[in-house]
């Protein structure tokens, strides 16, 4: 080989659908033989052909969730590989976010990648650079395809069509899922029309929410095909408000801050709804922002409104503060609302409500991704249904981008906060209506599903960690307590404190609170040098706050 070193070559091949690969020579066959050609060409460069095959067959290049790709990457990962083969670049992914994954998890083991047709490989700065190119493209299209289904939502809804989520009462989805457009359900239409009169009537939320449940008036009932049922219970203030704000009612199909003539038909007189509106704004405790209130969506305040539930089962309700010109909103627990302050129930949650919202559609949409790039939302998955879901991805992205949290809201069903724990129950009908697919085609098993929660209380208010923490070290607060243990020792040879504090030009008090942290214990101290400590552990609130001298304690409070 003309003293070249060997490189070992594995060729990985994939094919989206299953069509044809019963046969004896399939697509997989013809890009292994031309890239084992490849291979071969290369045979004074030291390329040698391993025996193993990586074949996925019918599974989509939008996910790495794929059996040959798993079973090659473990063995780039135990140094048996060094050039992975691929006829397009598509074969190995179609995502510029997965690429960049799989090249760093290449580069970590010595491997490089090579794509026959398209003539570069990743083993030189110039190939990377093609490359990376490339994918940029293909990055583009698919933002500027979430682009146009962004527009094609916006276009639909001014054109009065209905694009999916939970189904307001009243209202059921036309028969014809092609139509888009909601129609009457009769018997729920009045009781919407007798919640408006009721509160044209009495002008009170609360008044009206207790007319309501004398009457026997209900939220809407939803029955999935297990039996399982969802709904149908007394309305809370928050679902009236909603429902009294809606203008679905009056005809009108809402896209932000606008509202647009819809497809259906009003079950609300105008005059009625106007009255109703004049009394509501009349009611609140401020002016709301917007310039047209009549017509601004009630989901823009708290989304969340009569889907949180704290773990005995409490409903979470809005709430804010001011402070300043700023206004700071909440979900509460529903007992900490009703008792008073000096007996308020410290199991009670009271949450920053934009983080919360955020965190939770961050969730949703990992969960949606999750299914589908790992086929499983449908009972039965196949390839042509794959595809579609695969596409309507991004018009999950785009819905969300759009309408943000008051879209995402649309599939939950109920949101139950537990601690370090949150569970969440996805809406059927919902989803399969954003997806355009047939609700019963969905795994219901995959609706409900929980996710880390880390609450990190403060008296009676908790703040909320999302996401990752980051693990990098805190330099400042590493030195500082350097410090503290060199200044520990200094003083246990007998220098005196103010000989310390003269040394490095500052007061006494100033040394005096930070020699304390010498006094951590050892798994705090570990945690702050690997940079593992929580996010609120700082040094600020160390020499400011009450550190209780022992060690147990201290991780209580702390960790």
């Amino acid at each position: 080989m003309n003293g070249k070193p060997r490189i070992r070559c594995a060729i990985y091949t994939r094919k989206s659908s299953e069509e044809g690969l019963d046969q004896d020579f399939n697509s997989l066959d013809a890009q292994y033989e031309a890239s084992a050609a490849y291979v071969a060409s290369q045979k004074h460069e030291g390329w040698k052909l391993v025996n193993e095959r990586y074949d996925d067959g019918g599974i989509s290049g939008g996910t790495l969730e794929r059996p040959a790709l798993q079973r090659l990457l473990s063995d780039i990962d135990a140094g048996r590989i060094d050039m992975v083969v691929v006829y397009k670049i598509d074969r190995l992914t179609r995502s510029l976010a997965d690429f960049a994954k799989l090249v760093e998890r290449f580069e970590q083991s010595g491997c490089s990648f090579v794509s026959v047709t398209q003539a570069f490989n990743t083993s030189s700065s110039m190939g990377r650079l093609t490359l990376n190119v490339l994918l940029s493209f293909a990055q583009f299209e698919r933002e500027v395809t979430a682009e146009r289904i962004r527009d094609k939502i916006a276009a639909s809804k001014a054109k009065g069509m209905w694009m999916g989520g939970c189904l307001p009462l009243g209202y059921d989805s036309d028969p014809d899922p092609n139509a888009r457009r909601l129609v009457v359900n009769p018997s729920e239409a009045e009781t919407v029309r007798r919640l408006f009169t009721l509160y044209d009537e009495l002008g009170c939320l609360n008044l009206t929410r207790e007319q309501a449940a004398r009457e026997g008036l209900r939220s809407k009932n939803v029955t999935f095909k297990t039996g399982r049922t969802s709904g149908g219970n007394q309305f809370s203030r928050g679902q009236l408000y909603y429902l009294l704000r809606n203008p679905t009612y009056i005809g009108r199909i809402p896209h932000k801050r606008n509202t647009y003539e819809g497809l259906h038909d009003a079950i609300v007189d105008h005059d009625l709804w106007e009255r109703v509106q004049q009394k509501l704004q009349h009611g609140a405790a401020r002016p709301r922002r917007g310039n047209d209130e009549t017509t601004k969506s009630p989901s823009e305040s708290s989304p969340l409104i009569g889907k949180l539930f704290d773990e005995t089962g409490d409903r979470l309700t809005p709430s804010h503060a001011v402070k300043g010109n700023k206004r700071h909103r909440y979900y509460v627990s529903s007992r900490l609302v009703r008792a008073p302050k000096n007996k308020a129930d410290k199991s009670g949650w009271r949450l920053p409500a934009k983080q919360l919202e955020h965190k939770i559609e961050s969730l949703i949409n990992e969960r949606i991704t999750s299914l589908i790039k790992g086929h499983r939302l449908l009972e039965e998955p196949n390839a042509a249904s794959q595809a579609k879901l695969q596409a309507a991805l991004a018009t999950i992205e785009a819905a969300s981008d759009a309408e943000g949290t008051a879209n995402t809201v649309d599939l939950i069903d109920r949101c139950t906060l537990k601690p370090g724990e949150i569970e969440i129950v996805l809406n059927l009908q919902a989803l399969a209506d954003l997806l355009t697919i047939v609700a019963s085609k969905i795994d219901e098993r995959v609706l409900t599903f929980a996710a880390p929660f880390q609450l990190r209380r403060r008296g009676i208010e908790t703040k909320i960690v999302s996401g990752s923490i980051s693990t990098e070290p805190d330099q400042k607060l590493i030195t500082l307590l350097a410090k503290a243990h060199r200044w520990l020792d200094e003083i246990k040879s007998g220098k005196p404190m103010h000989q310390i504090s003269a040394e490095e030009g500052r007061g006494e008090d100033y040394v005096r609170a930070r020699i304390e942290l010498a006094f951590l214990s050892p798994k705090i101290q570990q945690q702050i040098l690997d940079g593992a400590q929580p996010p609120e552990l700082t040094l600020d609130r160390l020499v400011k706050g009450s550190v209780p001298v022992d060690w147990a304690e201290q991780e209580s409070l702390f960790l």
